[in-house]
């Protein structure tokens, strides 16, 4: 059976084809979460512009980025649960390769070994591929179980998790490869994970802190920990970043001193304000109501993406959608921590608002998935 098999067609029966005819069914696009992408598309560009200091260069590659991310979920829209249940091993044997092509060949920037550079290609980093893949396989491996699944198979199931988490850990990217893994422990979690075992588990990671304190963590990311208990100690170095950030999100207020206006921004206090620490300039110039109407939006999209999951008919998507929908708010839920001080900065970007290519695309993949979801939902119950 070709993969062409798997693409969604039009239904046969008179009245499902009444219900088809207009485009949107068509593109198999779920209405209320592609408005509400756009409006937080639009929203991170209008910040992304001021951070970026009014660069036009800049909000033009963002944009090209945006109409590829856009268009690879449409894409990724058109085809049913059975080919990503189909494909999904062997996309995630691929993602392995390239981790591995990484460590020989890829390219360095700011003391890590993270991208690839292809010819003719832009360079890219395959651990944001992984973010999708991994919940896509462990999700692939679990739905043909029983729930809850058994031991020898969370068993497996962590291998699949932790090949990748290990390859992107040693680049190194500590914190892509905790989310990373966290996005397969979650399917694990839907498929029924025992209590036991989650146990089990938290106590041997906190056995293994103090081990992985000594051997393991690189100087530069025990210095992010001890930045986060006391960045007053170090505040031209270390703590520079959180203490920068942390007096740009006070000094906005209420009502922020307007767009464009930003000072710990534009006059360059703030390191890392078109990326990581986006939000701080969002907050500086758009002040607590500016992030409040990020959060509805960012929870807004949640919403949807939890009624995709419950409203999801098979195990696979179920177990997929779940996955997809939590990670997303982990994304959110860590870069906001870290910008405020709550969390040691790892450098997760900020979805769909701060620049990037590769995330963006990724994230708009899964998107595109959850879409595939909602409308086999109702392709099926339509008949």
């Amino acid at each position: 059976m070709s993969s062409s098999d798997f693409v969604r067609r039009l239904p046969s029966s008179g009245r499902s084809l009444r219900v088809e005819r207009s485009w949107v069914r068509r593109m198999h696009i779920d209405v209320p979460l592609l408005i509400l992408l756009l409006l937080l598309t639009v929203y991170g560009m209008v910040v992304l512009y001021s951070a970026s200091e009014s660069s036009r260069d800049v909000l033009l590659r963002q944009g090209i980025y945006f109409v590829i991310a856009y268009l690879m979920m449409f894409v990724t829209a058109q085809f049913d649960l059975r080919f990503f249940e189909r494909v999904a091993p062997w996309l995630y044997c691929g993602g392995i390769l390239l981790l591995v092509l990484v460590l020989f060949y890829g390219t360095g920037a700011k003391g890590a070994q993270r991208w690839l550079s292809v010819p003719g290609m832009p360079r890219f980093q395959p651990a944001e591929i992984m973010k999708l893949l991994v919940p896509m396989t462990v999700a692939w491996f679990l739905a043909r179980r029983v729930f809850p699944p058994r031991f020898k198979y969370v068993l497996a199931a962590a291998v699949l998790l932790l090949l990748p988490a290990g390859l992107i850990a040693v680049q190194p990217d500590l914190g892509t490869s905790l989310l990373i893994a966290a996005s397969g422990i979650l399917v694990l979690f839907f498929a029924g994970l025992p209590w036991v075992y989650t146990a089990v588990a938290l106590g041997l990671a906190t056995l293994s802190f103090y081990p992985a304190w000594l051997f393991l963590l690189h100087d530069y990311q025990k210095q992010r920990i001890l930045t986060l208990l006391n960045p007053e100690s170090d505040k031209l170095g270390a703590g520079w970043n959180i203490i920068q950030s942390k007096t740009a999100i006070g000094s906005g207020g209420w009502q922020g001193k307007g767009w464009l206006q930003g000072t710990q921004s534009h006059l360059d206090f703030l390191p890392e304000s078109q990326t990581d620490f986006i939000i701080a300039v969002l907050a500086e110039e758009f002040g607590l109501l500016g992030v409040l109407l990020l959060m509805m939006l960012y929870m807004a999209i949640i919403a949807r993406c939890v009624v995709i999951c419950l409203n999801a008919q098979h195990s696979y998507g179920r177990l997929l959608a779940g996955s997809i929908t939590v990670t997303f708010f982990v994304y959110i839920f860590v870069n906001m921590g870290m910008v405020s001080g709550l969390l040691p900065v790892v450098g997760v970007p900020l979805p769909l608002v701060s620049q990037g290519g590769t995330a963006l695309v990724t994230l708009m993949a899964g998107f595109g998935v959850l879409m595939a979801i909602s409308t086999e939902e109702k392709k099926i119950t339509g008949h």
